[in-house]
């Protein structure tokens, strides 16, 4: 087991790093969403996506 431990420590630290990245921005996501804060810029007017983010209003959505 030891011997496999050395000959792989440097897949194990850039797993256990990536995964450290991987849960902060999920946690910062999960946060961002409770704080009511969105990724849509608001600018529903020139959005192509109008509807998807959940952000326009019915004014704002393109024909």
């Amino acid at each position: 087991m030891l011997a496999w431990l050395t000959a792989n420590i440097a897949n194990i630290v850039v797993i256990v790093i990536l995964v450290a990245v991987v849960t902060l921005v999920i946690r910062g996501m999960i946060r961002d969403r409770k704080a009511g804060k969105s990724s849509c810029g608001g600018s529903c007017a020139s959005c192509g996506a109008c509807g998807s983010c959940g952000g326009c209003t019915p004014a704002a959505k393109k024909p």
